[in-house]
């Protein structure tokens, strides 16, 4: 059985969910120690009791250690059963986590799957609805499955409650991809959303964005949502010729508009000095389901200690060594 250090790299519950996706997909039985050591509350939280609990559901997998705060998990799955899944965190933890470790596994199942999800839908430090369904997902979709995804109702810390809905129909084996150029940029645009708070704070996020990105008016967009709790997320679009690439923002309490606005514009203009296709997101995204091919390649931003990480785990499952090119300065390849 394979053993992971929970502590390794960067220490945070990425480690977990990328095992248990590999787990499923490569029927390979696993155990991990030291989950989540280098986080202020170590161990299983809700969100990812819910991302165990979901994967040995989907896996007809023995599982013991899925317990709130235990820190020790060991997880040995049996098949991948597609069908349709109903999970609920119970919490604002993140959906789109929950999803980056039960979709691999159904990309190339037996028969099409349907998941609803509730839980958040725009935290903190974790990908965005908006940018798992207009970045991730059509490239996804690339490379063989058909997925779609649908936002039946955002959800916001502290409150949670959002749905989302993600059908699959999957492909008998996932083609590479290769992503080396961006293309030319054909459209960049912008929208605020707002749960129960005053318009302003949409405006005042949209100015920053407009005044520093150079984008018109027209390109802007305040979005009014019904969602359980009061809630704001700012969104960059980026569409080129070769990929999407999707930045966000959350509103949080004691943080102003302008200082919400103003990380995204620092991302975006980063992205777009690079010149590079694949944001430091949506590396991290790509990672699992290009080790799934065995082949592929895309160029990045300088790696993230998340991404290296997740490129850590996915050596341990499998008999890849991912190879990471610095280019020129914040320009990198990672290939397969």
């Amino acid at each position: 059985m394979l053993v992971i250090n929970g502590a390794m790299g960067e220490g945070g519950g990425q480690i977990l969910r990328s095992a248990l996706a590999l787990s499923l997909c490569l029927g390979r039985p696993f155990r991990i120690s030291n989950i989540r050591a280098t986080r202020r509350r170590p161990g299983l939280m809700p969100q990812h009791l819910v991302a165990v609990k979901a994967a040995a559901i989907i896996g007809e997998a023995d599982v013991q250690g899925a317990a709130k705060g235990c820190s020790d998990l060991e997880f040995i799955p049996h098949t991948i059963k597609p069908d349709e899944y109903h999970f609920d965190i119970g919490t604002a933890g993140s959906t789109t986590l929950v999803l980056q470790t039960i979709l691999p596994a159904l990309l190339t199942a037996s028969g099409p799957s349907q998941i609803y999800l509730q839980g958040g839908t725009h935290n903190p430090l974790a990908p965005p609805f908006d940018f798992f369904e207009r970045a991730f997902l059509p490239l996804l979709n690339r490379m063989g499955p058909r997925i779609q995804a649908h936002l039946q109702r955002p959800g916001f810390y502290p409150v949670g409650g959002g749905i989302v809905e993600v059908s699959i129909t999957p492909t008998p084996a996932l083609k590479p991809l290769t992503l080396l150029e961006r293309g030319e940029i054909v459209s960049q645009r912008a929208w605020a959303m707002l749960s129960r708070l005053p318009e302003h704070i949409a405006q005042r996020e949209l100015n920053v964005i407009g005044n520093q990105l150079g984008l018109h008016n027209s390109n802007l967009e305040v979005r009014h949502v019904e969602a359980k709790g009061a809630g704001n997320a700012v969104t960059v679009l980026i569409e080129s010729e070769h990929v999407t690439e999707v930045f966000g923002g959350i509103g949080e309490r004691g943080v102003t508009a302008e200082t919400v606005a103003a990380g995204v514009v620092t991302a975006v203009r980063r992205y777009l000095t690079a010149a590079v296709p694949v944001g430091e997101y949506l590396a991290d995204q790509l990672l699992l389901p290009l080790a799934l091919t065995g082949s592929g390649s895309f160029i990045t931003l300088k790696p993230s200690r998340h991404t290296t990480t997740n490129i850590a785990v996915i050596e341990q499952f499998t008999a890849h060594r991912i190879s990471c090119k610095e280019l020129a300065a914040d320009r990198w390849r990672i290939s397969f």
